[in-house]
């Protein structure tokens, strides 16, 4: 992979730069689709019990207007391992941020997985889903933010609606996690950003 010194540029997208110092990234597709590579434990999570906070994954992102919408099919071409994930991020500071993943569950399925922290994280387990990828989408109107999944990036399924505790800039992007694994390559393609919120955050519409 090609590490990506300070930003880069996908079609469609503002420019993109990292959130926690410089990852593994790669373009493809003559700008259509974006390969992040994880190195081995590296996640996004403040434990509910107050245990160590942890935020060595960078994502790549761009900073997020008062109303959009974006969203990517999501796969992970590495092995699979526990927690492991293609992620949309959505990032203010180490207490406020949200994730909405396409990660591995313990019981060995691969699930829509959300996480939306204001100081403690709030973890949520949703559809499971038995195809190679899923398309993730998080939308913004104002001060609510809300993300929906879908198997063929035209019909939406509701995920889940919250604010973050966070008045300060938030960056919106694309992020691989290993927490458990030697690494995982996320897939991001088929990526679409509109300046406008969906007209339903529930029904996804």
């Amino acid at each position: 992979m090609n590490n990506v010194v300070k930003s880069t540029a996908v079609n469609g997208l503002p420019p993109l730069e990292w959130t926690h110092g410089v990852g593994s990234a790669e373009v493809l597709l003559a700008g259509d689709a974006l390969v992040l590579t994880a190195a081995a434990g590296t996640d996004w999570t403040n434990d509910p019990l107050g245990g160590p906070s942890q935020h060595a994954s960078t994502a790549l992102g761009f900073p997020a207007p008062e109303a959009f919408t974006l969203s990517a099919r999501a796969t992970v071409r590495t092995s699979r391992t526990t927690f492991d994930a293609a992620v949309l991020t959505l990032w203010g500071d180490n207490e406020h941020w949200a994730k909405v993943c396409f990660e591995y569950s313990p019981q060995g399925e691969a699930m829509v997985v959300s996480v939306v922290t204001n100081e403690f994280s709030d973890d949520c387990n949703s559809e499971v889903v038995t195809d190679a990828s899923v398309f993730l989408r998080v939308t913004r109107t104002g001060p609510a933010w809300a993300f929906h999944s879908s198997v063929d990036g035209h019909v939406w399924r509701f995920v889940r609606v919250f604010r973050l505790d966070w008045t300060g800039p938030i960056s919106v992007g694309f992020m691989a996690q290993a927490p458990m694994g030697e690494a995982c390559e996320a897939h991001f393609d088929t990526i679409v950003y509109s300046p406008r919120a969906v007209a339903d955050l529930r029904d996804g519409s």
